[in-house]
């Protein structure tokens, strides 16, 4: 048996920043999600101009990469559009707040992978995961009678697992890595599955209205531009479970932007929750000690 020690992070507060950043910018999503709908574009066909339109922005700027390097890119941003998948096909089966419910396990699947890796949690991380997970139940709601669809459950866990797996290959094949590089090709991938997805649904359009353009700019500007490059930054100085931690602050924020921007109602859960939520991301800014591993 040897000593595994997480390696030493220079820049905590930085990676704190970043994925505060981050949660911020993706809680807009949803925000987008219901315009575009509104609005009349699909989903499908939403998030494929969504990621097509920030590879045509950061692609000409990635520079020279190692071949290699972008492979592993690419290779990350099929993770992310599966898990996205994922997540879509649990919204059209079960409730939305059940779906966010399994998505914001990730933090949960990052730990126990981590753990079957080799990275032992210590009590501050599970801690912050019992206390997230509960804040979240509160906040998104607990799963109710319309949510016995269990390929609607399976999809929901798979988009949750997904993303953890996104997160972890994301601090293991990104290092070093320049975000904006490994936006550009996430979003590369993701906006070709998607279009090619819209096509085969055959809901494809052209965003042809000034509401469906403010919404495809808007998801496209807030909660990737700005959220994707900001997430990377936080895994690359936080680690995958800390920075998918802070990531469980996503649908706080949202409701509370729901409540500003839609006038949506809040419930009374919300303030517990989000107190359980905050308490677990503060938890998981413990700085964690040595582990075991083989």
């Amino acid at each position: 048996m040897t000593a595994v020690r997480t390696p030493t992070l220079a820049h905590p507060h930085t990676g704190l920043a970043w994925g505060l950043a981050a949660a911020l910018a993706f809680s807009t999503l949803g925000i987008w999600g219901k315009l575009a709908t509104q609005a009349g574009l699909s989903s499908f066909t939403t998030l494929g101009f969504r990621f097509g339109l920030v590879a045509l922005v950061l692609l000409p700027f990635t520079g020279r990469l190692d071949p290699a390097m972008r492979v592993r890119m690419l290779g990350v941003g099929v993770l992310y559009a599966l898990a996205t998948t994922c997540f879509f096909g649990a919204l059209d089966r079960i409730s939305a707040g059940t779906t966010g419910l399994l998505l914001y396990l990730a933090p949960a699947f990052v730990v126990l992978l981590g753990w079957i890796l080799g990275r032992r949690p210590g009590g501050a991380q599970l801690g912050a995961v019992v206390l997230a997970a509960a804040g979240l139940g509160l906040v998104v709601g607990l799963p109710g009678p319309e949510d016995h669809n269990l390929a609607g459950l399976l999809l929901g866990a798979g988009a949750g697992l997904f993303y953890a797996v996104y997160l972890m290959v994301s601090e293991r094949w990104l290092s070093g890595a320049p975000a904006l590089a490994s936006t550009a090709h996430m979003a590369l991938v993701a906006g070709v599955y998607f279009t090619g997805l819209s096509l085969l649904e055959g809901t494809m359009q052209m965003p042809g209205t000034s509401a469906q353009w403010v919404a495809v700019l808007g998801m496209a500007a807030i909660p990737t531009l700005i959220a994707v490059p900001a997430l990377y930054s936080a895994v690359r100085h936080l680690g995958a479970a800390r920075a998918s931690l802070l990531g469980t602050l996503e649908p706080l924020f949202t409701v509370l932007l729901a409540f500003f921007i839609l006038d949506e109602a809040l419930r009374p859960g919300l303030l517990v929750g989000g107190v359980l939520i905050l308490a677990g991301a503060v938890l998981s800014q413990r700085r964690p000690g040595s582990v075991a591993g083989s």
